[in-house]
């Protein structure tokens, strides 16, 4: 019987970073599978994709709820114990989440975020960053709280800011620093490895690379 936990990537638009995790969840050895894919969107780019590689994929689209958020995180909810996941990945997932959700996932949802929270939060880090002057800019991955953007850091990437960076040139960058720590923070939470202490996260076991640290890419 496997011991991996079943994941639901959740999902607005075309995938980035849910890409890097079906990537990583196809070694054997990986702690997790991706067990669905769940979009806001019908035509989420991302779907597709995953449909491709034989996961299975479900909507339950937003805008069929008139703005009543909790009952479309009431649906959202259904679908997700129905496929029996055991850990939801928002990738992307262009929804703020009321405390219903985040009560039902708690320690059991994660995140990442464009920018080296706490500072940054919300929208345009690319912008804000190079307008504050910042030498370092990055992607943190982090369990989720009913604060937007906010909640027990995992993981970290960091990039330096050159003198030359537009907010396209710097965002290319971090994007690629978030495929490469969002799936070694999803490895850690679903091994047991990365627990929740109070407001921090605890790294147990031996990991020297991502591990409660940041990784700094030249």
């Amino acid at each position: 019987m496997s011991t991996r936990k079943k994941i639901a990537i959740l999902i607005s638009g075309r995938g980035s970073n849910m890409m890097s995790l079906i990537a990583a969840a196809m070694s054997p050895d990986y702690p997790a599978e991706i067990a669905l894919v769940l979009s806001n969107k019908p035509d989420a780019g991302g779907l597709a994709k995953a449909e491709e590689l034989g996961i299975k994929t479900e909507v339950v689209d937003h805008k069929d709820y008139k703005g009543d958020r909790e009952a479309f995180e009431r649906a959202l909810n259904a679908v997700l114990k129905d496929n029996g996941i055991e850990l939801v990945v928002l990738a992307g997932f262009m929804r703020l989440l009321t405390p219903y959700l985040v009560n039902e996932w708690r320690d059991r949802m994660i995140n990442i975020h464009p920018a080296l929270l706490p500072s940054f939060k919300g929208l345009n880090t690319h912008e804000r960053a190079l307008d504050e002057g910042v030498k370092l800019h990055g992607a943190t991955v982090h369990f989720v709280s009913a604060d937007m953007d906010d909640g027990p850091i995992i993981s970290q990437g960091a990039v330096p800011v050159l003198d030359c960076d537009t907010a396209e040139s710097l965002g290319a960058r971090v994007l690629g620093i978030e495929h490469l720590i969002y799936p070694k923070a999803l490895e850690l939470v679903a091994s047991g490895k990365a627990k929740v202490k109070g407001q921090k996260v605890a790294i147990s076991g031996d990991e020297d690379d991502l591990s409660g640290k940041t990784l700094l890419v030249p």
